[in-house]
């Protein structure tokens, strides 16, 4: 699937989105309930001159997982190692950096529902007692060794915290969700970004890319910079409200933040499937998408926003999806809901 503008996930080009982010809790925009949990177990540690507990964090993607682990170490005066759970192919490749951290260092593993079992069970005893412990030997002659480490803090991410295991979940002392962003908020946000980038951005244009960003800063910002191209090779070189809507319908970008994907997603279910139930294979097969595309990417956004419900028997259009296109609600699409 080709890279598309308003997807969560990380691209090559979103590298220079570090610039954007927010260095410190006060800085960030949005997600109050978690921002303020953390500030009082940051001040708790700080005030007992102890690491900060182990912090799991989970939620769609591009709502600020990373950001906040990054925040987490500078607010405690520490270090940050970041790393994913497919890259930990190995016990030894945890063991390697679970010992090269100092006190007080912040392990970020994105993706933590990812880890491999044998890898996971190395992890246990650091977050629970800071220990590595290490088997030499194989067979009658094979001996436990035990190694001390130094206290660090974990901060797991996953957008898939149902696929953790308990075990794993149950180290965690502080768990938050993290939602789906505001108008108002993703506004402050683009605003903030722009002056960043040296744009100028009034009101209305920061308004007219926040509610196209499905409620996610990571789209907010990257829309941002594809609406400045624009903007500078088409306008003056000021994002106002009318020359935003100008870009992002040129980007294909609808009013409600849908692209050709999202929009093929609906149009599919609509005319060949009569507005479903059908199946997610099924759907996938007659769009030409993967389906852990659909699944992953697509839906959450459309379920969040109404145009799309999940029913035993398959995916159905909801009356707002044949709205939003422009095509008449037909007489039993309520049974289909249900």
């Amino acid at each position: 699937m080709e890279d598309r503008i308003v997807a969560p996930q990380f691209y090559s080009d979103d590298a220079d989105e570090a610039g954007l982010r927010p260095r410190r809790l006060d800085e960030f925009i949005g997600q109050e309930r978690v921002k303020e949990t953390l500030a009082l177990f940051i001040q708790a540690a700080r005030n007992r001159g102890e690491v900060l507990d182990h912090v799991l964090l989970f939620g769609p993607p591009g709502l600020g997982k990373t950001t906040l682990a990054q925040i987490v170490a500078r607010e405690m005066d520490g270090s940050i190692r970041i790393t994913s759970g497919p890259a930990i192919e190995r016990p030894g490749d945890l063991a390697a950096i679970l010992t090269n951290l100092t006190q007080g260092d912040v392990l970020f593993i994105d993706e933590v529902h990812r880890l491999s079992r044998p890898v996971e069970e190395i992890l246990y005893p650091a977050m629970e007692d800071f220990a590595l412990d290490i088997v030499i030997g194989k067979g009658p002659g094979a001996r436990s060794l035990r190694l001390n480490l130094t206290r660090f803090t974990l901060v797991g991410a996953t957008t898939r915290a149902g696929l953790l295991t308990s075990p794993l979940r149950d180290r965690f002392g502080v768990i938050l969700r993290l939602d789906f962003y505001g108008i108002d908020e993703l506004q402050k946000i683009v605003t903030r970004g722009a002056g960043i980038l040296g744009v100028q951005i009034d009101q209305g244009g920061a308004a007219e890319i926040a509610r196209r960003s499905r409620g996610t800063p990571r789209v907010a910002n990257r829309i941002l910079k594809r609406v400045r191209d624009y903007t500078e090779v088409r306008a003056d070189g000021r994002i106002s409200a009318e020359v935003a809507r100008q870009a992002l319908d040129f980007l294909g970008v609808d009013a409600l933040g849908l692209d050709g994907t999202d929009r093929r997603l609906l149009h599919t279910l609509i005319e060949l499937f009569g507005g479903g139930p059908v199946g997610l294979d099924t759907l996938a097969a007659a769009t030409s998408e993967e389906a852990v595309t659909l699944e992953d990417v697509c839906e959450p956004y459309l379920l969040q926003i109404g145009l799309l419900f999940r029913t035993p028997r398959g995916r159905v259009a909801t009356p707002l999806a044949y709205q939003h296109l422009g095509r008449p609600v037909p007489a039993n699409n309520q049974e289909a809901l249900w």
